[in-house]
């Protein structure tokens, strides 16, 4: 297929460059600090060879997250974003930009994203998890009461808001001990990113601010499959559930909630995600340069969807989420 989007597509500055060396052998580490700095060479010949018309770019992670001063959290999200507008001057018609947003100060975060939605023409933010505030060992979620001035500022832009992946800190790691390969992309991070979508469902963010919309990457970190058993587990226990929310999980799911391919190039796994939240909800991504563009793209362009779902899911749901059609 030609003319795909796709939105979990990373790049590094200087200061970012090192974050998830540790989750990659050093062989592996060298190819990706190429792939990561370049971003009008070679990712540019991969999508023009693999029919990406355009990518969203992002900081990698976990980067702004991981900076427990407000004060130097925001100086290198500012960075990165400056550096990023002016890397989407050079093509705005094959490169847009999603914000990193210093979430260690709510307040500021929401300044941040409206001078890159408004001033810089971002179409949304994308944030690394939990942030570290502080200190190195506080992870702070964001559906905790100071964070709904933020949320109402994001939906007052009407920017999409992708909530990616990063590793539970090493206090919360006890799970792990002796099992380190199940970190990162294996298991690590979709089971963090699962449970904070899972905190903002329930905290009543959605009742209080409906029209926000949450991407999350890699066919949902697993909460398409979970869905049923989430809202009907033990369903015989009268008022076991006590949350703000007003609604099933499910509920907001459908309705708040985006889900990409990326990273998760699995037939079966699009098809059960298609039968719960329907092709008009899923978009394509590779999530370069951690995975490769072309097992992501000769997958999708051949994978048993039809055309019309292809479209969509390959583009034009993409172009309304981002508003891409007011580039």
């Amino acid at each position: 297929m030609q003319g795909k989007i796709a939105l979990e597509e990373h790049f590094a500055i200087p200061e970012t460059l090192d974050n998830a060396h540790d989750i990659f052998p050093d062989r592996v580490w060298r190819e990706l600090e190429s792939r990561n700095r370049d971003i009008h060479g070679g990712r540019l010949a991969l999508m023009d060879e693999y029919g990406i018309e355009t990518m969203l770019l992002s900081l990698n992670a976990p980067a702004v997250q991981a900076i427990p001063d407000p004060s130097r959290a925001y100086e290198i999200a500012r960075k990165a974003n400056d550096f990023l507008a002016e890397q989407v001057g050079k093509r705005p018609d094959r490169f847009q930009g999603l914000a990193a947003l210093p979430m260690q100060d709510p307040e500021v975060a929401a300044r941040e994203l409206e001078r890159c939605v408004t001033q810089l023409g971002f179409r949304g933010a994308l944030v690394n998890g939990f942030s570290q505030v502080n200190d190195a060992e506080t992870a702070v979620y964001y559906d905790l009461p100071q964070y709904r001035p933020f949320w109402a500022a994001v939906e007052r832009l009407d920017a999409p808001f992708y909530l990616h992946p990063r590793n539970p800190l090493p206090r919360d790691r006890r799970i792990y001990e002796g099992h380190a390969w199940l970190l990162g992309p294996v298991w690590a991070f979709g089971q963090e990113t699962a449970v904070h979508a899972l905190r903002l469902m329930g905290s009543g963010l959605f009742d209080a601010h409906p029209r926000l919309q949450i991407v999350l990457g890699h066919l949902g970190e697993n909460l398409p499959y979970a869905m049923w058993r989430i809202d009907n587990a033990n369903g015989w226990v009268e008022n076991r559930h006590s949350y703000a929310a007003k609604k099933r999980m499910r509920d907001y799911f459908c309705a708040n909630f985006h889900i990409t391919t990326s990273g998760n190039f699995h037939t079966q796994a699009l098809l059960d995600a298609m039968l719960v939240l329907g092709a008009d909800r899923i978009l394509f991504s590779a999530d370069w340069p951690f995975e490769n563009i072309d097992h992501a793209a000769r997958w999708f362009d051949s994978c048993p969807i039809s055309e019309n779902d292809r479209m969509k899911i390959g583009r034009t749901n993409a172009m309304r989420l981002f508003k891409l059609g007011e580039v």
